[in-house]
């Protein structure tokens, strides 16, 4: 129960700050710093787990004071998350300030309820999708054990997926700047690392939130908690292949580019 009451602090920042959003952004319709406030909750999160402040006393000594004694693990696997999730809201930022628009959010965004209740989701998948994070961080760093095998290989993995993901952002908006710039005519891209895979950007998230997992649950103190922490990735999976993430963008191409012979023979 000590642990569970120790996410209590971290669970209310995410909805907090997920319904401050809302309150916010619902009225103007706007869906423009939606994803952003999903990044913007993962570090306000990270920041809470890892120093998990006195809110009696909150001050910098008492937040420095915590901070420092963090052990390597728990440092690592929150900093991994932090990069990760600054690295994508930005990405996305980026994207609809360019675009002025998010077409999931076309319908939605003009029911109150029905936009809500989206930002409030977005507070369950930080919740979820962080627990790793933040139940490491419950872990007294006195108790936590030094790096070990499975520590690196956690860490590997997540440096490794982070690097593709990267990649992959990447090299689909310069795909798609060069089509603006007229460079060329293609329909869709099937260059780089979307060469070997539709979706190469999901796949590497897949392995960021396994990667962190990995290195987090391995100083856990009982299997339950192990059990807890690979729900992120699980979860991760889940949602992107069955409901917001591939199926969205394989409806829309099929929709657009079924006809083509060139994009089935991509399929296959």
């Amino acid at each position: 129960m000590r642990t569970f009451s120790k996410l209590v602090p971290v669970f209310g920042t995410a909805f907090g700050l997920q319904a401050l959003l809302g309150s916010i952004f619902v009225p103007l319709q706007s869906e423009r710093y939606f994803d952003f406030g999903g990044s913007l909750g993962f570090l306000a999160c990270s920041f809470v787990s890892l120093v998990q402040p006195d809110f009696c006393n909150l001050g910098w000594e008492s937040i420095l004071a915590s901070g420092q004694a963090r052990s390597p693990r728990q440092l690592l696997a929150t900093g991994a998350l932090v990069l990760w999730t600054g690295r994508l809201g930005v990405f996305l930022l980026r994207g609809i300030i360019k675009s002025g628009k998010d077409r999931r959010f076309d319908v939605i965004k003009k029911n109150p309820v029905r936009f809500f209740r989206a930002w409030m989701l977005q507070a369950v998948w930080i919740t979820i999708v962080g627990l790793p994070v933040w139940l490491t961080n419950t872990v007294p760093s006195a108790l936590d054990l030094p790096l070990g095998v499975l520590d690196f290989a956690g860490l590997g993995l997540f440096v490794t997926s982070f690097t593709l993901e990267t990649v992959a952002d990447y090299q689909k908006n310069q795909w798609r700047q060069n089509k603006d710039k007229k460079k060329h005519d293609e329909a869709f891209i099937d260059r780089g690392l979307w060469k070997y895979s539709r979706h190469p950007n999901y796949a590497a998230e897949v392995g960021i939130h396994t990667g962190i997992a990995t290195l987090a649950s391995s100083a856990m103190p009982n299997v339950t908690l192990k059990a807890l922490a690979f729900i992120s990735p699980i979860f991760s999976y889940l949602l992107i292949s069955k409901l917001s993430g591939v199926p969205l963008l394989e409806r829309a191409s099929d929709k657009k580019l079924g006809s083509d012979p060139r994009y089935q023979e991509y399929k296959r």
